[in-house]
């Protein structure tokens, strides 16, 4: 065990950030398993070592309810995430993964795309609360991958980056779908999309519906994205979108 408590322990590794971003070139840093050790301690390793951005991994369980699917309500969740920026400093990098919207999406893309909207009306993760500071996903190397601890169900993964590449937040993207399950053009035109319309962190999202078996929203008034079977839409898309990217129960305008 490290004792991050220890003022030569946070001496050497920050001289070791350092020389990573100095020497390697690296100007980011992922925080491992963030609550095993204090926010405290995250905010000396930033401070002292500036990196451009940082991220911290703080999974923890949702809130269940007695039929074992995560309750509509996760505000305690996606508050731990929020509570983790404020101590290392809002105002700088620090940013933490998005696990309450991926454990909603996990479930929502099942035929409950109702979740995605929370009871404000709002986002249900922490992308409703903090966007500039959540970083979503679909699946990771713990989740996803080998290990299989909480993987997004297989047969709707584009669904999950239709709804992460067109939402406010920072998406990112897991190497296996990207390279190893023969998606990257269909995420590639997602990414394309977002870029082009300077979709970001903190774009504006509309929830115009969010039903069973249909999931739409406008972004920043230039792009809509349509999740769910729900096939007869048209009445509902303004005039004047076109479509620019579909697949498997998800289209985008």
């Amino acid at each position: 065990d490290i004792d991050h408590l220890n003022l030569r322990v946070q001496k050497e590794l920050v001289e070791w950030l350092n020389w990573l971003k100095a020497d390697i070139g690296f100007d980011g840093w992922r925080f491992d398993f963030a609550k095993g050790y204090s926010a405290d301690v995250a905010k000396i390793y930033i401070d002292r070592s500036e990196p451009s951005f940082a991220v911290a991994e703080i999974w923890t369980s949702l809130a269940y309810g007695g039929d074992g699917k995560p309750d509509l309500n996760q505000d305690q969740h996606r508050q731990e995430l929020v509570n983790w920026v404020d101590k290392v400093g809002g105002k700088g990098p620090a940013t933490t993964f998005d696990f309450t919207t991926k454990g909603i999406l996990n479930v929502a893309v099942e035929g409950e795309l109702w979740r995605l909207r929370g009871t404000d009306g709002k986002a249900p993760g922490m992308i409703g609360w903090w966007p500039a500071k959540a970083v979503t996903f679909v699946d990771n190397h713990d989740t996803g991958s080998t290990q299989h601890m909480w993987p997004f169900p297989s047969d709707r993964v584009m669904q999950g980056y239709a709804y992460i590449l067109t939402h406010p937040g920072t998406p990112c993207i897991f190497y296996d779908h990207f390279f190893d399950w023969g998606l990257k053009e269909e995420i590639d035109r997602l990414v394309s999309v977002r870029t082009r319309h300077g979709i970001h962190s903190e774009s504006k999202l509309q929830i115009i519906e969010a039903d069973a078996d249909l999931y739409l929203a406008e972004i920043d008034g230039k792009v809509i994205v349509k999740l769910g079977p729900r096939y007869d839409v048209g009445n509902l898309i303004p005039g004047g979108f076109k479509v620019a990217a579909h697949g498997n129960d998800y289209a985008v305008w």
